[in-house]
C-alpha cells in the first residue's frame, strides 16, 4: 500500500470528485424526470440547464487540474460493476 503524501492526496481528490460527479448525475436525472413530467416552468428549466452546464464545466476543470480523466472517477465496485453509468 502506497502511503506517500502525493498518492494519498490524489486518491482523496479522486474520491471527492467521484462523489461530486455521482451527485451531479443524480441531480441531472432528477431534473430530466421532473421536466418530462411537466413539473417545471420554462424559467426553472432554463435555470437548471445553465446550472448543470456550469457544474459540468467546473468538474471538467477540476479533473484537468488534478490530472484525472472521467474514467478515473468511475470506481470499480467489483461484482456490482462500476459506480457511475457508462452511457
Amino acid at each position: 500500500m502506497d502511503t506517500a503524501p502525493e498518492t494519498v492526496e490524489r486518491d482523496l481528490t479522486r474520491l471527492v470528485l467521484t462523489l461530486v460527479e455521482l451527485v451531479r448525475q443524480l441531480v441531472e436525472r432528477q431534473c430530466v424526470r421532473r421536466m418530462d413530467q411537466g413539473d417545471l416552468s420554462d424559467d426553472q428549466i432554463e435555470t437548471l440547464g445553465l446550472t448543470l452546464m456550469r457544474l459540468e464545466e467546473a468538474m471538467t476543470e477540476l479533473c484537468e487540474r488534478f490530472e484525472l480523466s472521467p474514467s478515473d472517477l468511475n470506481l470499480d465496485l467489483g461484482p456490482l460493476g462500476t459506480l457511475l453509468p457508462t452511457d
